[in-house]
């Protein structure tokens, strides 16, 4: 039997096999912008999109890339599920293996969980994100939309701002960047990063504007009030004062720099509403939306991956 293939996190793949996903990546982007957008890649093959915490741009790239790819999916309801009964959620797990599913992809509030998971079913499983731990998906989305912008990877500086502590795209985007050849320098006071930070042996400086004119790629993070349990920041006006990107810092930044960021924006708090209603033609560096078109592509291209 042909071993499974699981996408738990990147650190197993090489910069080759990285590469070669950027690559394959184009082709399915060149699909997206067709007349008919579908190819019979996965015919016959069954996808379960899982996720035990709210999601819309994740959740929904994915359904789109397995229809894109004619798969059968299915999305799993944890509302209306027997996990309301109480039953466990590996039991709900084993439940779904027996139907014979190929595929499933699971967003979990639990870091680790996911692997855990993955452990205890025949089908292959895709991380789409599981607490603060791993989005890899995101990653490798967020790696594209900058190789299609600059063509180069190597030597790239890139600034990623914000609540590095909660975050999951920070901790997959510093570990991918880093091992791509770009130079990455963390934005960050010291309550929104962890304790063990020095193991990504990156720089990081706690004001935006002792990088920002340096940088070619500016990668600011949600502000994740969710996961808080308690107030990491004085108040928003201290926040805009050393992290937030308004009109005045992006005048400073780089003519050919890009503006990133996971999305949701929590608007005047990471970036500032006046950039965010920019007309197109004034916020062409700006690559929230190409992100999220992009993370289509980039899902297919995994999906294929792991069923095709």
């Amino acid at each position: 039997m042909e071993e499974k293939k699981d996408i738990l996190s990147l650190d197993k793949f090489s910069t080759d096999e990285i590469y070669d996903f950027l690559k394959q990546t184009d082709s399915f982007a060149e699909i997206l912008k067709r007349d008919v957008k579908k190819v019979p890649a996965l015919r016959g093959k069954t996808i379960i999109n899982l996720f035990f915490e709210s999601s819309t741009r994740t959740k929904v790239s994915f359904e789109i890339a397995a229809k894109r790819l004619s798969a059968d999916l299915i999305n799993f309801s944890v509302s209306s599920s027997s996990l309301k009964k109480g039953e466990s959620e590996i039991d709900t797990l084993k439940t779904i293996n027996s139907m014979k599913i190929d595929l499933v992809i699971i967003r979990h509030c639990d870091s680790g969980y996911v692997n855990y998971l993955a452990k205890n079913i025949d089908a292959s499983v895709i991380n789409a994100g599981d607490g603060k731990h791993e989005h890899p998906t995101q990653a490798l989305l967020d790696l594209y939309t900058i190789y299609k912008n600059f063509q180069v990877l190597d030597g790239l500086k890139v600034a990623i701002v914000g609540d590095i502590l909660n975050s999951r795209v920070a901790r997959s985007d510093i570990k991918l960047f880093s091992k791509m050849g770009m130079n990455v320098t963390v934005v960050a006071p010291s309550m929104l990063l962890p304790e063990n930070f020095g193991f990504f042996d990156v720089k990081i400086t706690d004001n935006i504007d002792k990088v920002i004119s340096e940088v070619d790629v500016l990668y600011m993070l949600r502000m994740q009030f969710e996961r808080q349990d308690r107030k990491f920041y004085p108040s928003i006006r201290e926040y805009n004062k050393f992290l937030s990107l308004n009109c005045e810092r992006m005048s400073v930044m780089k003519k050919d720099s890009i503006v990133m960021h996971p999305g949701p924006v929590n608007r005047d708090i990471e970036i500032s509403n006046e950039i965010m209603e920019m007309s197109e033609s004034d916020k062409n560096r700006i690559k929230i939306n190409t992100q999220i078109t992009n993370g289509v592509a980039v899902r297919m291209a995994l999906l294929y991956y792991a069923l095709g």
